[in-house]
């Protein structure tokens, strides 16, 4: 007597999600002009901002441009992350995408990690080349201690999430997709700017500023990568005279807790209009 198959095992939340992630990762990369800006962006800004300021910071060898390199990545992972998962989103739901996906047999978190792989795929390859145009025109030098790579990788892993999952929540403040580039682009240029992103050394920033920055993710990530890739002799032009690891880590995991809460509260599958 032949067996009937199991028509109850379903595959796991983790292959599903690879699958919706294999599916977000070909769709974006069949927009090559959506691929060449996500990725290029931050790197222009690097090369401009890099080639524009000058001079090396008092009692170190660091110059402005090698000052700006970390903080970039920060800024890039913030910017593929936050606005390009808030604004995909934000279209999804207006095309019905989302209502459509409700309809199949697929956990809802599958559709979310997937889009967060996604994120984190692109992330790593902005990462591999802004660091390419930061060591070969600006002559930052790669750290050789295992330490230091194991401070990178947890910065990254930790401030990747955090964005990613406040780019999600951040999703629903749009009414449509042609509302969410603005809608998303406004709060991440402001943190840019009071994150001591594009205005270095951070501590030049006026106090009111640099204490706002300190309560949002990206100051505390563009400091973790600091710490990576400049010596200790640049912590002079820091905010305080440390590298503050354990704040960096509380403070990147405490937004990830916050961003996750956001997710389950705030995230809605029907536009506003659609209601």
């Amino acid at each position: 007597m032949t067996a009937l198959p199991d028509l109850d095992r379903r595959p796991s939340l983790a292959r599903l999600a690879l699958h919706r992630a294999a599916i977000e990762l070909t769709g974006f990369l069949r927009e090559r002009d959506a691929v060449v800006f996500t990725l290029a962006l931050p790197v222009v800004i690097l090369t401009l901002l890099g080639s524009i300021v000058d001079g090396v910071y008092p009692g170190s060898e660091v110059t402005s441009a090698q000052y700006l390199a970390p903080s970039m990545i920060a800024a890039g992972i913030a910017s593929t992350t936050f606005i390009n998962l808030g604004t995909g989103i934000a279209a999804d739901r207006d095309d019905g995408t989302l209502r459509r996906l409700r309809g199949v047999p697929m956990p809802p978190a599958a559709y979310l990690l997937g889009k967060v792989l996604m994120a984190l795929v692109l992330t790593i390859g902005e990462t591999v080349l802004l660091l390419g145009v930061a060591v070969a025109a600006f002559d930052l030098r790669l750290p050789t201690e295992p330490a230091r790579w194991l401070t990178f990788g947890w910065v990254f892993l930790l401030g990747t999430t955090a964005c990613a999952l406040l780019g999600i929540a951040a999703s629903s403040l749009a009414r449509s997709a042609r509302s969410a580039a603005a809608v998303m682009n406004l709060p991440y240029l402001v943190l840019a700017f009071i994150s001591g992103i594009f205005y270095t050394p951070i501590r030049a920033l006026p106090e009111p500023l640099i204490t706002v920055g300190s309560l949002f993710p990206l100051k505390w990530m563009a400091q973790g990568f600091r710490s990576v890739f400049l010596p200790d002799t640049i912590l002079s032009q820091e905010v305080v005279p440390s590298w503050e690891h354990g704040r960096v880590a509380l403070v990147l995991a405490a937004w990830c807790i916050g961003g996750m809460v956001l997710c389950l509260t705030t995230f809605r599958w029907q536009g506003r209009r659609g209601r």
